[in-house]
């Protein structure tokens, strides 16, 4: 069900994650695939790269209802649970600041590939 799902998603992006997608995908040249519309369980991220396990939610204004706000942390914990990093960005600054937002994303994707700094125990 979720694979149809993400497909609709896919056709009926929003002007936001149209724009995100597009910085999305130049960071391929950094090493980084993103998928948009991933499913993940029972449910779909709107991005994700599965190689650095992180996860892009472009929150519109319904994020703020308390019903949502309860699904957005359960959803969350399931996610983070699977491993992965869930960044969140108002789908106001992905079209006021997307550029920023990318460049934040490649830096915290490029965090969790690189190895510690921290000396191994002896």
């Amino acid at each position: 069900m979720s694979v149809q799902r993400a497909r609709q998603l896919r056709r009926t992006a929003t002007d936001s994650e149209r724009r995100m997608w597009r910085a999305l995908r130049m960071l391929k040249h950094h090493g980084f695939h993103f998928r948009r519309q991933a499913p993940i369980g029972r449910y779909v991220a709107d991005f994700a790269c599965h190689s650095a396990k992180i996860i892009i939610e472009l929150d519109g204004s319904q994020h703020a209802e308390p019903k949502a706000v309860v699904h957005d942390r359960e959803r969350t914990v399931f996610l983070e649970s699977r491993g992965y990093r869930v960044l969140r960005f108002s789908s106001f600054d992905a079209m006021s600041n997307c550029d920023g937002i990318a460049d934040y994303i490649l830096d915290q994707c490029k965090s969790r590939l690189l190895p510690s700094l921290e000396p191994l125990p002896r």
